[in-house]
């Protein structure tokens, strides 16, 4: 669901019928659209949100949804043998800030397959990505979008009434797989070398891999040898390091954006390591950090569920826990948190650190909510920014790489959304805005309990785990979840 483009609805055909014949003469006599009443809208007519499947009587019998393709730019979608808890996108040589059609992406995935032997990090090239709608030709010979992106027109397919121009083919997934001996929690490439990936599995190990070899081979392979390629078996290829000091699984991993090579691994005992590189290893297991005991709500070990490091200081990083906490620590001020914050009235799942606005961090809870927190006034319920639209825990959060105010969240109600938190509510705007609509189709009034800054939503998969925005294509993003992954574009942002 996009916030700006064409929504579909339910609408009667009598009054379709007379408000295209009162438009058609309209257009002939050249007359100006008229403001509409609110209140003379079609009786009943809103807008759809996820979760109305609940209720009765909002849809007659027998009616399906449909996704309108001209919300994206484009949409595409692929899976492994195994669902993946966790994926990264690498960045690549191909260029920064990318507009050009058809791209190109490099993926890395962890597999949860249900023989521990049978996993396995899944290192995609996926190619040919390429526009899955383009806005029909108007009268004039221009089309109805003012995309500037560039694709040839002859790769489109038109159809005989002038409709949604849908690209054909699909994109060409270029796969090596190397095995791995547990289910992968967490993986994430190194954002210096981003051949360098790190994967922490249910077994409390973490390992870090070097997949250049890999990589070069998905760069000289061509789409006709893809499939083939693609059904080979796991290679067997030892890791550069393994660790085994964490005394129980976990889920946090995060690579340092300054300090080449230095990363952080948490687990659910509580426990943090820090594993500083040197020779082309790391020394870990000698500094670790760890809250005080009976800190938190959940008792004196509360699980570290996520990390990120500070985009500007290279020793300061965060952490948020099962214990409803978001904590500061600098690695030289020792083993005990800088700064501790009760962020949310649940175990916080998920943080990220804004790139772009470097005092901006965003929290994501088990209860569903997602706060923004200002680190230069950071202490309890001083969050600048609070929202509780999605219904189950949060999942994953990112903030955008080329849009300073844009974030995108993605929860267990199996709903990834795109929020500008720089938008305020105009409701003279809203009522402008279905007034020019009213004479092209009916359309309901923004509800009242839809946040302004929403600008996407978008749904079709199950069991949604994580998301990351592309670090090069604006706007792109791609998610995991239990049925495999997603490519897209919203065509708003």
């Amino acid at each position: 669901m996009a916030r700006d483009p064409k929504k579909k609805s339910a609408k009667k055909k009598a009054a379709k019928a007379k408000r295209a014949e009162e438009n058609a003469a309209a257009d002939e006599e050249g007359d100006e659209v008229q403001e509409v009443d609110m209140d003379e809208l079609e009786p009943g007519l809103k807008v759809w949100q996820p979760g109305m499947d609940e209720e009765e009587g909002w849809r007659e019998e027998g009616m399906q949804m449909e996704f309108d393709p001209s919300a994206y730019d484009c949409l595409h979608a692929f899976r492994l043998e195994w669902p993946c808890l966790s994926m990264d996108i690498l960045r690549d040589n191909l260029g920064d800030a990318r507009v050009d059609w058809p791209h190109a992406m490099f993926m890395v995935a962890g597999t949860q397959a249900e023989n521990p032997k049978a996993n396995s990090i899944a290192l995609m090239r996926v190619t040919s990505i390429s526009k899955t709608y383009k806005a029909p030709k108007r009268k004039d010979g221009e089309n109805e979008s003012d995309d500037s992106d560039s694709e040839s027109d002859e790769d489109m397919d038109e159809d005989e009434g002038g409709g949604p121009r849908v690209k054909a083919g699909a994109p060409v997934l270029h796969l090596r797989q190397v095995a791995h001996s547990a289910g992968i929690n967490r993986v994430r490439c190194c954002p210096q070398a981003p051949q360098i990936v790190a994967s922490f599995s249910d077994n409390a190990h973490v390992q870090v891999w070097d997949l250049a070899a890999q990589v070069e081979q998905l760069m000289g392979e061509t789409a006709e040898t893809a499939r083939t390629n693609a059904a080979k078996p796991p290679v067997k290829q030892p890791p550069k390091q393994n660790f085994a000091g964490h005394a129980d699984e976990g889920y946090a991993l995060d690579w340092s954006p300054i300090t080449h090579g230095r990363l952080l691994s948490g687990d659910c005992k509580g426990v943090i390591h820090l594993w500083e590189p040197t020779g082309g290893k790391w020394n870990v297991g000698g500094t670790r950090f760890k809250a005080p005991s009976g800190s938190g709500a959940r008792g004196p070990n509360p699980s570290i569920e996520d990390l990120q490091w500070s985009p500007s200081e290279a020793t300061v990083f965060a952490s948020c826990s099962a214990d409803q906490t978001v904590r500061i620590w600098d690695t030289r001020q020792g083993a005990a948190p800088a700064l501790t914050v009760h962020a949310h009235n649940a175990d916080v799942n998920v943080l990220s650190w804004s790139r772009l606005t470097t005092c901006m961090l965003a929290s994501g809870g088990d209860d569903g909510t997602f706060r923004i927190w200002d680190l230069r006034n950071f202490k309890g319920d001083t969050f600048v920014a609070g929202f509780s639209y999605h219904k189950q825990p949060i999942t994953s959060i990112e903030w955008s790489p080329f849009e300073s105010p844009m974030v995108a969240v993605c929860a267990a109600d199996n709903q990834l959304t795109v929020w500008d938190l720089s938008v305020e509510r105009d409701a003279e705007e809203e009522a402008a805005h279905v007034a020019a609509s009213a004479h092209k189709e009916a359309e309901a009034p923004s509800p009242e309990d839809l946040p302004a800054q929403l600008m996407f939503v978008h749904q079709g998969q199950k069991d949604m785990k994580e998301l990351h925005w592309h670090p090069q294509i604006s706007g792109m993003l791609a998610s995991t979840a239990g049925d495999g992954f997603n490519i897209f574009r919203p065509n708003n942002l």
